[in-house]
């Protein structure tokens, strides 16, 4: 999708800070972060929001969660602890519509987010 902003990373079009990758999952620095670390892990595969997920997408989505942690371990703060989001649609706040799990962690979180 040449108009996705995400999809331009997958394809080398455009380079964020890669953190992670593998054949099916990028992971790269969020542009304007919540905390000391908050990265956005997103599949290869072009998928709109969480409405969008197919059946079969299923080992897809959970590489997403096996990558936060890895992620999470070579930062220094899963023993800490992080937090992963995933927002669906504009109320919810997603801004880029590929979707993308949010890693954040480094500081204190608190509950509501608000």
């Amino acid at each position: 999708m040449s108009d996705c902003l995400f999809c331009r990373m997958v394809s080398g079009e455009l380079q964020p800070d890669v953190v992670h990758e593998t054949d099916d999952v990028l992971a790269f620095r969020d542009i304007n972060p919540q905390a000391p670390l908050h990265v956005l892990v997103i599949p290869k595969k072009h998928i709109a929001t969480i409405n969008d997920i197919e059946a079969g997408d299923e080992a897809l989505i959970g590489k997403l969660y096996r990558a936060a942690a890895v992620i999470a371990a070579q930062e220094g703060v899963a023993e800490s602890g992080y937090r992963t989001v995933m927002n669906c649609n504009a109320d919810a706040g997603q801004e880029v519509f590929h979707l993308h799990l949010h890693v954040v962690g480094g500081r204190r979180l608190r509950w509501p987010p608000g």
